[in-house]
């Protein structure tokens, strides 16, 4: 199997050595594509260091993160698809080579796992933990979501039903959540391990203003699919999020 690792970037280049190393020590080799958005402060430069280590690095203006995680998306040919953000990095060096066992073991359309909340610079200070656990669709209606950056997806699903939507600004990955794992219902197996570390510091927490945004944005990732969800499922999205800290 082989599995392509998305990773997005603009002016990372404080972080984005740690994405890329962390899938260089993969004993399951992947096709690993950078797509930056016209860094200015040395990160393509960093990133084209690694020559031919890296399959492919596109550098142009995009519409935002979801349009520049599409053309990765596009420009992917292995059997399975993984985002890996500029200020993430896998947990350890099997970590691609569990997700393709569970593929192949499983038989099921996409792989999920729990997530790390590190400090953003000393990453080895862990500050939360987001545990999945297995989920049934209907757990959306109660505010369920699985971390995105350990969502891996065989491309095609991506084919079949569609990329993100670029209008989104923070829940384009909660809109494909919804879309694929409610919505189509697509099947999917968790690994209950730790997949991915992620520096604090996202977009859509950052103060009580972004978290009000980021609920108009959830409410539309539901309306977006013709679904109606009951009014409570985008407000208990974010205090799920507070068994992280226990």
């Amino acid at each position: 199997m082989k599995i392509s690792v998305i990773t997005v970037a603009l002016n990372r280049c404080d972080t984005i050595r740690d994405a890329i190393e962390s899938v260089l020590s993969q004993t399951l080799p992947a096709e690993h594509i950078i797509v930056d958005g016209g860094s200015s402060d040395g990160t393509l430069e960093m990133v084209r260091s690694y020559g031919g280590q890296i399959a492919q690095v596109v550098s142009e203006p995009d519409q935002g993160i979801y349009d520049a995680m599409n053309k990765g998306i596009r420009l992917a040919t292995g059997d399975v698809v993984g985002i890996l953000n500029a200020d993430d990095f896998f947990t350890n060096p099997v970590v691609l080579e569990k997700v393709a066992s569970v593929f192949e073991e499983k038989k099921v359309d996409s792989v999920y796992g729990d997530l790390e909340y590190v400090h953003p610079v000393q990453t080895g200070k862990v500050m939360r933990t987001w545990k999945s656990g297995p989920f049934e669709p209907r757990d959306f209606l109660m505010g369920w979501m699985l971390p995105h950056p350990t969502f891996f997806v065989k491309k095609c699903v991506y084919d079949q039903y569609g990329l993100y939507l670029p209008e989104f600004s923070s829940a384009g990955d909660y809109e494909m959540m919804v879309r694929l794992l409610y919505k189509y219902r697509i099947s999917a197996a968790y690994l209950p391990e730790v997949l991915v570390r992620m520096r604090t510091g996202g977009v859509s927490n950052r103060n009580l203003l972004r978290r009000l945004a980021a609920n108009a944005e959830d409410r539309q990732a539901w309306k977006v699919n013709g679904i109606r969800a009951p009014f409570y499922t985008t407000i208990l999205k974010p205090l799920r999020k507070v068994g992280q800290f226990i």
